[in-house]
């Protein structure tokens, strides 16, 4: 081999192994597509601090296969064509673990089939729409750490029969979280005997909800079971107060924790009858986890009282997801979403803020949390949540 030559292999070699390096130190990221701006404000950035802290501590601990992982986010503003444009400029991304969505039903569902046609890995910290599993997809992209709304009506229905509910109305979103609901409920309803006297939909922007309130008062139900985001839950609300109503059982599904529900009222929270749904709580998962995941949103937000801590339920969702998200990236030792999917399906155990998995998901099965793991909380004067028996 010539001199010159030989600088030319040298130079080469080189210039690979730089290369090689400089891939190995590019950041890994997970892009959090959910809504900043519009009806579910608070859930979003929930979502988001949950995702920053638990990369954070990752980061601490060496990254994952020793890159740095970054959280980026963009605002579908509960709009699907918006979420499948996010997704879009996330696909881009050669260095893309994953993408977190929240925290519309709707939104998700139209997102499913780009998620499926791109083999992008697809995370849900904050919706409950049963399809967004049962999907149809083979393989199936979608994990979740939340509530699963056939799930869901079972608890909302045993607490409509704790509170000697024997006739419902429902008052249901008109979407496909909605109609998610209605199928559970009425599920739920025929196994445990309730009788459902009533269903009325509510549009999401709708401004009134006077006309229905009078006819669920002459349906002469005993409880209420609201489905629905804050904005029109409070308007739901405050019609059932305007007709007299208001110390009815009030039984919502989590979508009113997730905005501003308790300041659209006309009527202060502690003079309704009303229980809403959560899967975590501050004072309710007491962990190791929980508490380091409180410990570092103080740093970040400054002191308040856990329960003031907005939509914390997303936050917790979405700090597990991407822990177990790390544990499945290690454990797969590529970026690559079929050995990602795999890894994940098949992680033995993780002590969560959240709960202990074991396991938290395996090959038919991509929903971390059941119906064992939902509790009922309420909302006191300043629209924090805390647990129904400290009321």
């Amino acid at each position: 081999m010539s001199l010159r030559k030989f600088f030319v292999f040298i130079f080469l070699c080189f210039t690979s192994l730089s290369l090689t390096a400089a891939e190995g130190d590019a950041p890994l990221y997970v892009g959090i597509d959910a809504d900043f701006s519009a009806v579910a404000i608070e859930g979003g950035f929930a979502i988001k601090h949950g995702a920053e802290i638990a990369a954070e501590e990752i980061n601490q601990s060496g990254g994952i296969l020793g890159r740095t992982l970054k959280i980026v986010s963009l605002d579908h503003r509960g709009n699907p064509a918006r979420g499948i444009y996010n997704l879009q400029q996330f696909s881009q991304n050669p260095d893309l673990l994953a993408v977190m969505g929240g925290v519309h039903t709707p939104v998700a569902l139209a997102e499913l089939p780009f998620i499926h046609e791109q083999n992008l890995l697809f995370l849900i910290p904050w919706a409950a729409g049963t399809p967004l599993i049962d999907n149809g997809y083979t393989p199936n992209n979608v994990f979740r750490v939340s509530v699963r709304d056939e799930q869901a009506g079972q608890v909302l229905i045993s607490h409509a029969k704790k509170v000697n509910a024997t006739r419902i109305a429902l008052v249901l979103e008109r979407t496909g979280w909605g109609r998610s609901n209605e199928a559970s409920l009425t599920q739920a309803a025929k196994a445990q005997n309730i009788n459902i006297a009533a269903t009325h939909w509510v549009n999401w922007q709708q401004k009134s909800f006077s006309d229905e309130a009078e006819k669920i008062k002459a349906a002469d139900v005993d409880a209420v079971i609201l489905v629905t985001n804050a904005p029109e839950g409070a308007v739901v609300v405050n019609a059932l107060h305007q007709s007299k109503l208001a110390a009815l059982p009030i039984i919502s599904h989590w979508g009113i924790a997730s905005g501003n529900f308790a300041e659209r009222l006309n009527i202060l929270p502690s003079q309704l009858n009303l229980a809403i749904l959560q899967t975590f709580h501050f004072h309710y998962q007491n962990n190791i986890k929980s508490q380091r995941l409180l410990s570092a949103y103080f740093q970040q937000h400054g002191l308040l009282a856990p329960e003031a801590i907005p939509a914390s339920v997303g936050m917790a969702h979405a700090y597990d997801l991407i822990h177990l998200l790390a544990i499945a990236a290690e454990k797969a030792g590529v970026v690559d979403t079929d050995k990602l999917r795999a890894a994940l399906e098949n992680i033995d155990n993780y002590n969560g803020a959240v709960k202990l998995y074991a396991p938290a998901f395996s090959k038919n099965q991509h929903d971390a949390l059941m119906a064992k793991d939902y509790f009922m909380t309420t909302m006191n004067d300043k629209g924090h949540l805390v647990l129904l028996e400290q009321r």
